[in-house]
């Protein structure tokens, strides 16, 4: 590993640990794959392929702030990885930026021209967390606030930390709320729900047997539109190979579909969403069958009306984002599209599939629950 740039503030130790601020580029990819690797819950969002592919989409619009905690010194192994990122709450670019479908925050408003610590590449992740081991958590997120409240006001200040996407499961989240209850007395610690993802939980049964699990409603209306595509032609799921030009494919799609609302309008925000996708399909396509990243298209009689892009860890398939043939409509595309995806994963295995953050009231229809994402807000009280 090479030598660290010169600007890195000095570390902090933190009785057996020694927390550094290290740029992405000089944290060893083998730690960070081993330590997402033993993550209690770990997600694709947590992926070094798109912490790198973020940074390279978005890296003027904050600075990094990953911390990396070593045991035994400067030599020592490390046992946690911590994405973090400071910028302002709210960047003049940011108006450049934006894409409607990015969801606001609610909650605890922060004064636009705060420093602010985030979670890094939080722009476009539903989820994260810290990477480490269970048992190695209370350690780390004490390290974690006492290297905070150390650099604070010095190298490193900072108006408030707003930590987003942390799963209500996650152990992660009541280890930091623990450390920074127990700092210093002038920081204010709040807890509060962001958002909410919700989830279908599959059962091992079949397709019909899961339509049958559904409100009355939902699931005629879902068999349907699903048999009046099958009465147009074969309707078939591909999956795609993660190329430039499937991820364009998609791309074209969800513009026909929703236009200067979409991810990728005529604007510096839509051409930063689009370089983070392509740019995410490149490294994920060299990872080969560790590749986590999913494309889809789904064709009825050849003709193709839907493309969708997803996660799969194997366990949980995660629904990211999709794009629809609006010329289709007699085909439903959107309940044929997702149908046909939802089916899919279901014969390989896969017993939960996460729509990510959003109340949008079509989720619910495919028999989804909510699950919890939470805030964590801290912030000084005036003297």
């Amino acid at each position: 590993m090479s030598a660290l740039p010169a600007d890195c503030p000095t570390p902090t130790s933190v009785g057996t640990l020694l927390v550094r601020r290290t740029p992405l580029e000089m944290i060893p990819r083998s730690d960070w794959d081993r330590l997402l690797a033993v993550t209690a819950q770990p997600t694709p969002f947590s992926r070094w392929t798109v912490h790198r592919a973020w940074w390279d989409a978005y890296a003027s619009t904050a600075h990094e702030q990953y911390l990396v905690c070593r045991r035994g010194g400067e030599a020592g192994e490390i046992v946690a990885i911590v994405p973090l990122m400071h910028r302002h709450e709210v960047e003049p670019e940011d108006a450049a930026s934006f894409t409607p479908l990015r969801r606001p925050v609610e909650g605890t408003l922060v004064n636009p021209d705060a420093t602010a610590v985030f979670m890094a590449a939080s722009y476009h992740a539903d989820y994260a967390t810290i990477l480490c081991r269970p048992e190695d958590l209370a350690e780390v997120c004490t390290a974690v606030v006492m290297s905070l409240a150390e650099h604070d006001r010095v190298t490193e200040p900072w108006d408030v930390i707003d930590l987003r996407r942390l799963r209500a499961d996650d152990p992660a989240l009541p280890a930091l709320m623990a450390a920074f209850t127990d700092g210093p007395d002038d920081w204010t610690v709040t807890l509060e729900q962001e958002d909410v993802c919700p989830v279908v939980s599959l059962s091992e049964g079949g397709w019909e047997d899961y339509l049958a699990s559904l409100d009355k409603k939902a699931r005629h209306e879902i068999r349907r539109k699903v048999r009046r595509a099958e009465a147009a032609g074969d309707v078939v799921f591909r999956e795609m190979p993660l190329t430039r030009d499937s991820m364009e494919t998609f791309i074209e799609l969800h513009q026909k579909r929703w236009g200067e609302d979409g991810l990728f309008p005529d604007t510096e925000g839509g051409e930063r969403s689009r370089h983070f996708l392509l740019r995410l399909t490149e490294l994920e396509g060299l990872e080969g069958a560790q590749a986590q990243l999913q494309l889809g298209q789904v064709l009825v009689g050849g003709r193709l009306i839907f493309a969708g892009v997803g996660f799969d860890d194997g366990t949980t398939c995660y629904f990211y984002n999709a794009g629809v043939e609006p010329d289709a409509r007699d085909l439903s595309p959107g309940v044929t599209g997702t149908a046909a995806y939802l089916r899919d994963r279901m014969e390989a295995g896969r017993r939960r599939f996460d729509f990510l953050r959003g109340n949008e009231p079509y989720k619910y229809e495919w028999g989804a629950l909510d699950e919890a994402i939470h805030r964590i807000v801290v912030s000084r009280i005036p003297r």
